[in-house]
């Protein structure tokens, strides 16, 4: 079929309409000649590297530190006492540690001054001996690759507090980039047939974007577990073959190429043209990569793909691993969106928690095995995160309430020492006291691990304070 009878059927914005990733794919190539003319990021490093990409496993709703990675027997000891009634009676003083940032009186405002006992066990694991609760066996066989930060501390004593654990601010101060959209900005990707920073799972509507004032470009991409559909319009609008879409292409090409000879020196031209090809690309790359046909057996049941309770997230991390294989430079998955998150245990923490744990364990295990055995571990940092803890006091007769003043993050690979605590709370799990940190400095972490420092990505005009950059925690490097 010639250009002219091509051009009866298909308009060139019809085309580019059923092309669906174009406008992704323009933002980003589009930025690229923007921070060319002007001397912004360009893709560089600052310094030498030590990881290359990121794996954000996010926990919605606020995960126990007490009943997860920061075992407090103290609990279990004085459980149905006050606080008042133990030795621990000014440990909600908050005045008395010197905190970086206001705070309020206690999460939600509310005093949880019952302690509760610990809903599950604990055990030493793997040469370092660290213990891990019950509820996480397969990440505890990795304990010796994790180094857990038991002393985070946060602001915010609502949900919002996942926007602040992803850009470092409060969402009442604005809208700020996440972590994931500073190091989009700051290197771009490493395989111009996928996109770079890509989201999995639900997120609500106080955390749905990244990029704020970076602009679009830097928003995640988001994907679906099917490589069917992975996104909306991944795929053309209507069926074709490979050989229709070619001559349409081909003519899409002749158009840009004249409109080129008109304006040879339109550098957004240049890269709308790119673009458009690398769109048609991503169609081809993006379903490719959530293909999982090829992988063995073996690695799908180590995800959990064969089991009801683990095959979603385990889909998801079995992806996030193929991505950053392909090139992927930040994936962030989301578990338990939906309301406040599913993790949030005001009442029946022992069910929550039981069986939110079962879903993300092995598969998070399973991803911290793969990536070693495939020799990515190296150079990728896993980062497992909540937006705060739970109270060591009870909420109503057998939940926990939300806590900011103590909380547990851990993070492997990329140069990452493993097998490691750092950090600590009090002795029944209420103040961080040993190497305090707050969220930000998780983010620094990773960005120094990439070979970026957060000041020199500063946008003019756009002045950020000195905790929104954090402090590098050197203690867990390797």
């Amino acid at each position: 079929m010639g250009s002219a009878l091509m051009m009866n059927f298909l308009t060139r914005r019809k085309f580019l309409s059923e092309m669906g990733l174009s406008g992704l794919a323009l933002a980003s190539l589009l930025h690229r000649e923007a921070t060319a003319a002007h001397g912004l990021p360009d893709g560089t490093p600052h310094f030498a590297p030590k990881a290359k990409s990121v794996i954000w496993l996010f926990m919605n709703g606020g995960v126990s530190h007490m009943e997860s990675f920061d075992p407090k027997p103290e609990l279990n000891k004085y459980a149905g006492k006050t606080i008042a009634q133990t030795p621990y009676a000014e440990v909600q003083n908050p005045a008395k540690l010197a905190l970086e940032r206001l705070v309020v009186p206690d999460a939600n405002g509310n005093q949880r001054n019952t302690l509760y006992p610990l809903q599950t066990g604990f055990a030493k694991h793997g040469q370092s001996g660290i213990e891990v609760s019950d509820w996480f066996p397969h990440i505890a066989r990795n304990v010796d690759r994790l180094a857990i930060v038991r002393s985070m501390f946060t602001t915010d004593s609502n949900h919002g507090a996942q926007t602040q654990f992803h850009t470092g601010r409060n969402m009442l101060d604005g809208e700020f980039p996440t972590l994931g959209a500073w190091v989009h900005y700051g290197l771009g990707s490493l395989n111009d047939n996928l996109p770079s920073f890509i989201s999995m799972g639900t997120r609500e509507y106080w955390n749905k974007r990244d990029g704020h004032y970076l602009g679009p470009a830097h928003d995640a991409v988001p994907l679906r577990i099917d490589a069917g559909n992975p996104l909306d319009f991944a795929k053309p609008a209507r069926a074709e073959s490979d050989a229709s879409r070619e001559i349409g292409a081909s003519l899409l090409r002749e158009l840009n190429a004249a409109r080129g000879t008109v304006y040879p020196d339109d550098p957004a031209l240049a890269a709308r043209v790119a673009s458009y090809e690398l769109a048609w690309r991503m169609q081809r790359s993006v379903p490719e990569a959530l293909d999982f046909t090829k992988e063995s057996a073996e690695t799908k049941s180590l995800y959990g793909l064969d089991k009801d309770a683990t095959r979603e997230f385990g889909g998801q991390l079995l992806a996030a691993r193929r991505l950053v294989e392909r090139g992927v430079r930040f994936v962030q998955i989301q578990h338990g969106g939906g309301g406040a998150g599913a993790w949030d245990a005001h009442g029946g923490l022992k069910a929550n928690h039981t069986k939110h744990a079962l879903a993300v364990d092995q598969p998070t295990g399973a991803l911290l095995e793969d990536l070693a055995r495939r020799g990515m571990l190296e150079e990728t940092i896993v980062v497992f995160a909540t937006e705060f803890g739970r109270t060591p006091g009870s909420q109503g007769s057998d939940g926990r309430d939300h806590h900011i003043y103590g909380f547990s993050v851990w993070m492997a690979g990329g140069g990452i020492r493993g097998g490691m605590t750092h950090g600590a709370t009090d002795e029944i799990g209420f103040h961080a006291v040993e190497n305090r940190h707050y969220v930000t400095d998780i983010h620094a972490t990773i960005l120094h691990q990439l070979g970026l420092d957060s000041r020199k990505l500063e946008v003019p005009g756009r002045k950020r304070l000195d905790i929104d950059h954090g402090r590098v925690i050197r203690d867990i490097l390797g």
